[in-house]
């Protein structure tokens, strides 16, 4: 299995960590605040049926004290009016019955459905919740209505009146109650619902700070280039991220170092290839001198070609090395003259130019007063990147072509333009030469790292590089640098 296959995601599903935290903070809110909100409501029910049932007892007395035994049976001193006003609320109805024995109706409502209790206690109130039906006229079917029913055995009599047992009821309208326990209940979860919510954000505000070092984290590491393993600075962050960035931080330095010394290696390589390659190349020449046999020359004029050709990739490793940013950094950064610089360069690859049968040429400014353009850099690595663009154009032009060397400002860039009136490239090959070893054809002289080369020092000062086509033929290589007096 490899390592990629081997390696378990740190969260289910790639799920991002502050998703992860929100949830698992906020999930037990919610089900302690449904927890609550039962725990209320059944506690409103409670007391509410507290409540009634006390209202229903001393009610159920009452209307027990008003039937008084007398000897012919049971006086009942309860008028009508009085009946008429504990009906009179349509919302919250006070139901009531007497029947004696239990089960004749005396007084009261004749459908109030009796409980159904074995052997009740006397004096005793029994507390149900039941249906009422009350007839309706017609076919229509009776409505049910829950009421809360108090159940109130007495025995009546002695002395003089008969004796017997009564059963007195009294009903109440279960919807006051629930009203009260709603409206408790809403009073209770109004204010947890507030709550959770101040709960919530104060939560995702934490959970955003308490990341943000993380944040900081990502953006130190996506900013950086591809090729920058400095060491990365979080020591203000928490322990968690400090270790984190502590990990990464050694990690960083020993891929550092491992490239450092690959590229130790290179460099020392070229240098110990240098002279043996110079040696080559002086022994070849006294050979091809003094020998008078041509199969003998020819062999030795390709022994020739290839340490030529051996030693001008010793140099452009060594000048690929100086161009890596552990090497950059490590040389002192001044103003150069581009304008300058080119002149030079011109006119130091001129008599080159001249055996290869090509016209090489700077584009002065016409004005005496023409601005000089200066950008701030490493003079030597810039000389190199000019050298290689006009070495390039010299050698892949062709023989009567015009190479042509220009130098000009572009709002706050220094432009070095080497244009040629050769064959070009095509559009997939113009990119395709920024890589190393990549060249446009297979029997030229060149080792293919010259536009590597470029780009990386022109990337080192914070530049651009491109070829671009000339109309109707022919390339343009322009490189754009920050002007030094831009800052």
């Amino acid at each position: 299995m490899s390592d990629m296959q081997a390696t378990k995601p740190w969260l289910p599903g790639g799920r991002s960590l502050h998703r992860q935290l929100l949830m698992w903070l906020l999930v037990p809110q919610v089900v302690l605040w449904i927890a609550a909100a039962v725990v209320t409501y059944n506690l409103a029910a409670r007391y509410a049926n507290e409540a009634i049932d006390a209202s229903l007892s001393q009610a159920s007395r009452a209307l027990a004290r008003q039937v008084k035994p007398t000897a012919s049976g049971l006086f009942i001193d309860f008028p009508r009016s009085a009946q008429e006003i504990l009906e009179a609320d349509p919302t919250d109805r006070v139901l009531f019955s007497v029947s004696s024995p239990p089960g004749s109706f005396l007084l009261g409502n004749p459908y109030l459905p009796a409980p159904h209790i074995e052997n009740p206690r006397l004096s005793e109130p029994y507390f149900y919740d039941t249906l009422y039906r009350e007839p309706t006229k017609g076919d229509a079917a009776p409505v049910a209505e829950p009421v809360r029913v108090v159940a109130l055995y007495l025995r009546f009599g002695g002395e003089g009146a008969s004796a017997g047992t009564m059963l007195v009821q009294v009903a109440r309208s279960r919807a006051n109650r629930e009203a009260l326990a709603a409206s408790i209940l809403v009073d209770t979860a109004l204010p947890l619902s507030v709550l959770v919510g101040l709960m919530t954000l104060i939560v995702w505000g934490g959970i955003r700070a308490g990341l943000k070092p993380l944040s900081l984290l990502q953006e130190q590491v996506a900013d950086r280039a591809a090729n920058d393993l400095a060491p990365i600075e979080v020591e203000a962050a928490p322990p968690e991220v400090r270790s984190l960035a502590r990990a990464i931080n050694t990690l960083l330095d020993e891929v550092r170092h491992s490239v450092i010394a690959q590229k130790r290696f290179i460099s020392d390589a070229a240098h110990q290839l240098r002279t043996p390659l110079a040696g080559l190349k002086g022994q070849t020449e006294i050979a091809m001198r003094e020998a008078r046999d041509p199969e003998l020359i020819a062999r030795l004029q390709r022994v020739h070609q290839s340490a030529a050709r051996s030693s001008h990739l010793v140099n452009q490793l060594l000048t690929l090395a100086r161009a890596e940013p552990e090497s950059a950094v490590q040389q002192d950064r001044t103003a150069v003259d581009l304008r300058r610089l080119a002149r030079e360069v011109t006119a130091e690859i001129v008599p080159r130019a001249l055996a290869a049968g090509v016209d090489l040429g700077l584009d002065e400014p016409e004005a005496a007063d023409a601005p000089a353009v200066h950008t701030r850099g490493i003079a030597l690595l810039l000389r190199e990147a000019l050298v290689n663009l006009i070495d390039n154009a010299v050698r892949y032009a062709g023989r009567g072509a015009t190479v042509t060397v220009r130098v000009s400002r572009a709002g706050v860039l220094a432009v070095i333009e080497v244009e040629d009136d050769g064959p070009g490239l095509d559009e997939a090959d113009r990119e395709r030469m920024f890589e190393r070893f990549a060249r446009a054809s297979t029997d030229s002289a060149g080792c293919g790292l010259g536009l590597p080369i470029v780009r990386e020092i022109v990337q080192r000062h914070a530049g651009q590089v491109q070829l671009l086509p000339v109309s109707p033929h022919g390339l343009i290589a322009r490189v754009s640098l920050p002007l030094a007096d831009q800052g």
